[in-house]
C-alpha cells in the first residue's frame, strides 16, 4: 500500500511532466515552422529562378526568329541577286555570240577578200607575166613551179613560187601587203634554198617579193636589199625596180 508521502511527491511531480512536454512540443512546432518559412522562401527563389529563365528563353527565341527572318529575306535577297546575275550572264553571252558571229563574218569577208586578191596575184604572175618581167631584166628563167614545199631535219620550207632555168632560179614571196618584217624573213629563206632544195644548188639564186600594196620605203628597202619588187597593177605586174638594178645572189 503506498504511503502518503509517495503520493504527494508524485502529485507535485505531475505538472511539472506536462510542462516538459509542452515545452517540446512548442519546439518542435517551432522547428516545424521554421522549416516551413525556409521552404516557402525556397519556393520563392525558384518561382523567381524560374520566372526569369521563362523571361530569358522567351527573350532567345524571340531573337532566334528575328535571326531566321533576317537569314529568310538575305537568303531571298540572294536567290534575286543571283538571278539578277544570271540574267546579265545570259544576256552578255548572247551578246558576245552576236559580235563573234559578227566577227567570224568579217573574217570570212576579208579572208574572201585577202584569198581573191592573193590568188588573182599569184595567178596573174604564174600564167604569164613572171618570166616574161623577169626575162626582160636579164634573167633567163623559162618555167615556173608554184607552192614548192620542203622538210628537213623536222624544219617546214616553202616558196610561193620557184622561176628557173638550167643555171638560174628566182624565189618569189607574194604578200597581199608587204611589210619590213616580211622582207627580213624573206632574205632568211633564200639563204637556205640551196641547203633545202638540193637540185639547185648549183643555180645561181635571185630574190623577188610581188605584192599588192606596200609603204614606199619598204619597197626601196627590199630593193636595197638586192631583190626585186614587183606591183600588182590591176590584172598584170610590172617590175618597179630601176632599169640599171642588179639583183643580189644569194646566199
Amino acid at each position: 500500500m503506498t504511503s502518503s508521502n509517495e503520493s504527494g511527491s508524485e502529485a507535485a511531480a505531475a505538472p511539472q511532466r506536462i510542462w516538459n512536454i509542452l515545452e517540446r512540443t512548442t519546439d518542435r512546432l517551432d522547428r516545424m515552422a521554421d522549416w516551413l518559412d525556409r521552404m516557402t522562401e525556397q519556393d520563392a527563389v525558384r518561382a523567381r529562378e524560374s520566372a526569369a529563365f521563362e523571361k530569358l528563353m522567351k527573350e532567345r527565341m524571340k531573337e532566334e526568329r528575328e535571326e531566321a527572318a533576317r537569314q529568310r529575306e538575305e537568303a531571298a535577297r540572294q536567290r534575286e541577286e543571283a538571278a539578277r546575275q544570271r540574267e546579265e550572264a545570259a544576256h552578255r553571252s548572247r551578246d558576245l555570240d552576236r559580235r563573234m558571229q559578227e566577227t567570224d563574218r568579217r573574217l570570212k569577208k576579208a579572208e574572201g577578200l585577202f584569198t581573191s586578191q592573193w590568188g588573182r596575184l599569184m595567178e596573174s604572175l604564174v600564167t604569164g607575166d613572171l618570166v616574161p618581167l623577169l626575162q626582160q631584166r636579164g634573167v633567163a628563167v623559162e618555167m615556173t613551179t608554184q607552192r614548192l614545199a620542203a622538210r628537213r631535219n623536222g624544219e617546214h620550207f616553202e616558196l610561193d613560187i620557184l622561176a628557173a632555168d638550167g643555171t638560174e632560179a628566182v624565189a618569189v614571196e607574194v604578200k597581199t601587203t608587204l611589210r619590213p618584217r616580211d622582207v627580213k624573213r624573206f632574205e632568211e629563206k633564200l639563204a637556205r634554198i640551196q641547203e633545202w632544195l638540193p637540185a639547185y644548188a648549183g643555180h645561181r639564186i635571185y630574190g623577188a617579193v610581188a605584192y599588192l600594196e606596200a609603204d614606199e620605203s619598204v619597197v626601196r628597202h627590199a630593193v636595197r636589199r638586192g631583190l626585186f619588187a614587183i606591183r600588182a597593177t590591176g590584172s598584170s605586174a610590172s617590175i618597179v625596180n630601176d632599169a640599171d638594178f642588179r639583183p643580189r645572189a644569194f646566199p
